[in-house]
């Protein structure tokens, strides 16, 4: 039985989303003002994502998992480990509050609460990064939650360290954050139009996720002697 009841878990959620986008759009727009550097100012928003993602997995995951992401609810309710009905207003509560974020971190810096990015990330490559980032992340919360369940929150946020610099795409690998990256015209910003084919190839890399992680994880039952 949940300790923390529904209401309680979509709050999370919509915190959680809300807090990561703010630190990812925030953090961009911050190395954006700080340095002309393009790889520098990526090293600076990718530290300060993974400091939070640790942060935000370790103090919000005991309520509501911290899933912060309609693709991994969705390989979770795949699994069976959350309802059908719970799995949309999950949703929902991620792109609101990833909504949210992008709306503080552009109010902090004292830019317009929602500003349509023109930043273009689309092609098949992207495509292809932004599959391969999510099935990344789908797998390592499954075999994280299997064999290091203490470490999860260190392994999610190493992965997305290091996704950030061996994707193309830099590393989205989340419908709700691609979605809120939408509403800024800034570092980390991604138009709207391009935002379907990400959520999509985001999606499949989930699936393929559960899929294989189900496979590669299921230990064989020892013979009977």
């Amino acid at each position: 039985m949940a300790l923390f009841d529904f209401r309680r878990r979509l709050a999370a959620e919509a915190l959680g989303t809300a807090l990561l986008v703010a630190t990812v759009v925030g953090s961009g727009i911050m190395a954006e003002r700080g340095t002309s550097d393009g790889a520098l100012a990526l090293l600076a928003n990718t530290a300060a994502t993974g400091a939070i993602l640790v942060v935000l997995i370790a103090c919000l995951g005991p309520v509501s998992g911290a899933h912060f992401n309609p693709g991994v609810t969705l390989m979770l309710a795949l699994r069976g480990e959350i309802a059908a009905g719970e799995t949309a207003l999950y949703a929902l509560m991620q792109a609101a509050g990833g909504v949210a974020g992008t709306m503080a971190a552009q109010f902090m810096f004292d830019l317009p609460l929602v500003e349509a990015s023109t930043k273009m990330r689309t092609g098949g490559a992207q495509w292809f990064a932004e599959a391969l980032a999510a099935f990344g992340l789908g797998l390592t919360i499954l075999a994280g939650r299997r064999f290091a369940s203490s470490g999860v929150a260190w392994l999610v946020a190493l992965y997305i360290v290091a996704a950030y610099w061996f994707t193309s795409s830099t590393s989205f690998a989340n419908p709700a954050v691609a979605l809120a990256r939408s509403l800024t015209d800034s570092f980390a910003g991604i138009r709207p139009a391009d935002v379907p084919a990400f959520a999509l190839a985001e999606i499949a890399g989930f699936a393929l996720a559960f899929v294989f992680g189900g496979w590669l994880l299921r230990e064989r039952p020892f013979a009977a002697r």
